[in-house]
């Protein structure tokens, strides 16, 4: 008598490259042509007789869990889907593997795949080239799987489900509990876990043809397969555009998720032959960042030509939309030119005379994210109290300078440098507000410059037009230690949100203690005196 088969679908992923889809639903339930993915993909499996299926979640997991109500599925839960590959998703649900199928929850099959099955293990694969990292199967002559590899020759590629049969379920779920001690583990895949144990089980090759399945890794490919799809997704992102642009939905086009940017999610989109980006609020940012003061600062940047890609924000939910420009080179802070040019620019917008009813304290907005840490129980190093008081010292020593609060953009410094040629164009005015001038120039240096404290100096002298005098030289390294220090704590905080940011946290890290040596000597000094 036949055991009875189960499913896992893996349905943890984010899908970054399904922006703007991703931004708003996970992939699984997305609707092509009239039906949801996931539910589309349960009702095959109950036509082939598989009752027991078990979804693992995690992006946006809560949206899935009236499958359990209304499919009767089994919830599984990766609560690390944002650092792990889909091994570690299947590894949740290992005790689920005997006689079981194993789906992608994003894939669209024409026909059930899981019809007319034998009692052996099978995975299912396609003759066409691999794209780059895809696995490359090669077949015995029996039609068994004997090699797979991202590097290897072979003609097929794995796309479709896998079924584990009773033994093999069992003997999978021993190799992924012993791989998940190895290092590297957590980022795989979990066919590249297959890859690796090839000759452990033995799996009969079922051969799919390119128009059995469809598997949508961007925007671009699912509108393409369901024309309609544009027309009738419940996608807030595309009302968005079509309000503020005057356009229809079918006017957009080769969309494109943009990879730079540590706090928000961004896509760039054609509509009417021009090119725009849209900037979604990342998780976690609206404790942090004011966006009516954003906005109030982007039409001030529009108005003093610093930023004429800006089309519009709304103040309460904090999506914005900009033109693209194309053909951008990185700013290049060895290049004198740029760098006076960039200075200029900041110079211009501080001794504009516009105002912002809102201000920006880099020694406040650092306590309030260190109390937001604190808040959550996070763990915070060793060291994070005894520069915590330092930066409090150096701070009440950049108040005693004096001087009135000017606008700022303070997010000043490279990647926000848009130059085409001789134009240069400054973005991304999330932290603009009213607030102490040198702080633009503690951005432009603590963020990326790697400009040691003596190639400072001479930097800023571009920015006064003449040589700095002492005090405002120390002003200005103080400043590069304070805007250090604040941008530590927060790439600590989105650390902590699920958001690591890098090998930024350590640059801010450098600034802060660096610049910090530097400046509070030079204020030391003077009160000996």
């Amino acid at each position: 008598m036949t055991a009875q088969r189960r499913a896992i679908i893996l349905a943890a992923g984010v899908g970054k490259r399904m922006a703007p889809l991703s931004y708003e639903l996970p992939k699984a339930l997305l609707s092509v042509r009239g039906e949801v993915l996931i539910e589309r993909l349960i009702s095959q499996l109950r036509e082939s007789g598989v009752d027991d299926v078990t979804v693992v979640t995690g992006y946006m997991k809560e949206s899935l869990f009236y499958l359990e109500d209304e499919f009767g599925a089994k919830i599984r839960v990766n609560a690390d889907y944002a650092d792990t590959g889909s091994a570690s998703s299947l590894l949740i649900a290992r005790d689920m593997l005997a006689n079981a199928w194993v789906c992608s929850s994003d894939q669209y099959f024409e026909q059930n795949p899981f019809l007319g099955l034998g009692e052996e293990s099978a995975c299912s694969v396609m003759e066409r080239p691999a794209a780059k990292g895809e696995l490359r199967i090669k077949l015995d002559e029996e039609g068994f799987v004997c090699a797979a590899s991202a590097q290897g020759s072979g003609r097929y590629v794995l796309e479709g489900p896998a079924f584990f049969c009773e033994a093999d379920g069992i003997r999978f779920a021993s190799i992924l509990e012993e791989d998940s001690q190895k290092p590297g583990f957590s980022s795989l895949l979990w066919d590249q876990v297959f890859a690796q144990h090839v000759g452990d089980i033995r799996f009969r090759a079922r051969k799919l043809a390119p128009q059995d399945v469809h598997e949508f890794k961007s925007f671009n490919d699912l509108v393409a397969f369901d024309r309609d799809f544009v027309e009738n997704v419940d996608l807030t992102i595309l009302d968005n555009i079509c309000a503020t642009l005057g356009c229809e939905r079918r006017d957009i086009s080769e969309v494109i998720p943009i990879k730079q940017g540590l706090t928000n999610l961004s896509f760039r989109f054609d509509c009417k032959g021009e090119t725009y980006v849209y900037r979604h609020p990342g998780a976690g940012t609206d404790e942090i960042i004011n966006r009516a003061a954003e906005t109030h600062a982007l039409n001030i940047a529009r108005e003093l030509g610093l930023d004429e890609t800006f089309v519009y924000e709304d103040p309460e939910e904090g999506w914005k939309l900009s033109r693209f420009i194309e053909g951008c080179e990185p700013f290049d802070y060895e290049n004198l030119d740029q760098v006076r040019q960039a200075l200029g620019m900041a110079k211009r917008l501080h001794e504009s005379g516009k105002t912002s009813p809102w201000s920006f304290d880099y020694r406040l907005e650092a306590e309030k994210i260190a109390d937001i840490l604190r808040a959550m129980h996070y763990p915070l190093p060793r060291d994070f109290s005894e520069l915590a008081q330092r930066m409090g010292r150096l701070a009440d020593h950049l108040a005693s300078d004096g001087g009135a609060p000017v606008l700022c953009h303070n997010d000043f410094y490279g990647p926000n440098l848009l130059v085409r040629g001789d134009e240069m164009q400054l973005i991304d005015w999330e932290y603009s507000a009213m607030g102490d001038y040198a702080c633009d120039l503690g951005n432009f240096v603590a963020q990326g410059s790697n400009y040691p404290p003596e190639k400072t100096l001479e930097v800023i002298d571009l920015y006064y037009g003449r040589p700095a005098t002492p005090a405002e030289q120390r002003h200005c390294l103080a400043a590069v230690a304070l805007v250090g220090w604040y941008w530590y704590v927060w790439a600590i905080y989105k650390g902590a949100k699920g958001s690591p940011v890098g090998e930024w946290l350590y640059i801010w890290y450098r600034a802060a203690r660096t610049y910090c040596d530097a400046a509070m000597p030079l204020y030391e000094e003077e009160a000996h005196e």
